[in-house]
């Protein structure tokens, strides 16, 4: 195939590219926090588990509601500040499961999950770093109510961005897990896997969970030979995309495959085969004779295949 084949313009990356002046040093400045809240320029996202509220317009949906029009959706379980944009304050609000439930039924509202928003651009992009921001923080409170080390009830501090325990005065920080996502690579072809939770014609990267005391490098080699038997050498990075899925931060790679029998873990995958790069370009395009796809522009294995497409073996040199 060609060197380089045109496949249009590069998409933007899901939850990537925040316009968010995030404001660290001001989480602790409950004054500040205060000012912000009250600022009529303000904006709230608001979260309910999985799920978020949008107001339903014609065209692009809007995610941003003042802090009043939040405090009148339900009760509030959690309020986070996110930071500024264009010095207009953003917030995130975690509604209870059950007041989330009861705005279903308004005409005026569209509940839907993160997900669906990012795959079907019911937002405008600009939105979904702070949606993702958003979704993890308030999750991770809803996970972390108790103290880990004692058991005791924790507090809320720095804004949302910590939570102590009065009980035995530990902190606790929200967290997130890293995960490798690689394409492991020989000559013109790679290989991909398929989970069965993905949809029929969908095929995409190998990924897994980066495990404690281990480099990014040694988890790209493990997982890729843990779930189809391919030992692999050179790693190289590639980028990263926040997942909120429900926080973890997706680290792309490209490695170099050193064989080419596939072992299949099949408790991992449902399959897993070998591609070239012109059944890569047919997939990306969405023109397969077989009906075969990528994942789609919002996931950092779209582009991670891509650039395998566009560049070749020369990613991992």
């Amino acid at each position: 195939m060609a060197p380089r084949p045109d496949l249009g313009p590069h998409p933007r990356l899901g939850y990537t590219a925040s316009a968010l002046d995030r404001k660290a040093a001001c989480r602790d400045d409950a004054a500040a926090i205060m000012r912000f809240g009250q600022d009529p320029r303000a904006g709230v996202y608001v979260v309910g588990g999985e799920l978020v509220v949008l107001k339903a317009l014609d065209g692009q949906d809007e995610p941003l509601f003042s802090p009043a029009q939040a405090r009148a959706l339900g009760e509030v379980r959690d309020n986070v500040f996110l930071g500024l944009v264009d010095d207009a304050p953003r917030f995130g609000c975690g509604l209870d499961a059950a007041a989330v439930e009861a705005l279903k039924a308004r005409n005026d509202l569209k509940i839907t999950d993160l997900r669906s928003i990012a795959v079907q651009g019911l937002v405008h992009a600009d939105h979904l770093p702070p949606l993702a921001e958003a979704k993890a923080l308030i999750g991770w409170h809803a996970r972390h109510r108790f103290c880990s080390n004692c058991g005791a009830a924790t507090v809320v501090v720095q804004a949302g961005w910590r939570r102590d325990c009065p009980v035995c005065k530990a902190q606790h920080f929200p967290r997130t897990d890293p995960v490798v996502i690689m394409l492991a690579i020989s000559g013109e072809r790679c290989v991909l896997g398929r989970s069965r939770r993905f949809a029929p014609t969908m095929w995409s990267c190998l990924a897994g969970f980066v495990e404690p005391g281990e480099t990014i490098e040694e988890a790209v080699r493990r997982e890729v030979l843990e779930e189809v038997g391919i030992g692999c050498g050179r790693v190289r990075y590639f980028a990263s995309q926040p997942w909120p899925f429900p926080s973890s931060i997706m680290i792309g790679c490209h490695a170099e495959a050193l064989g080419d029998k596939l072992v299949i873990d099949r408790e991992e995958l449902e399959d897993a085969r070998w591609f070239d790069r012109e059944e890569l370009a047919a997939m990306l395009a969405r023109r397969h004779p077989q009906g075969l796809t990528t994942p789609p522009p919002v996931a950092i294995a779209h582009h991670i295949i891509r650039s395998f497409v566009e560049d070749g073996g020369d990613v991992i040199r």
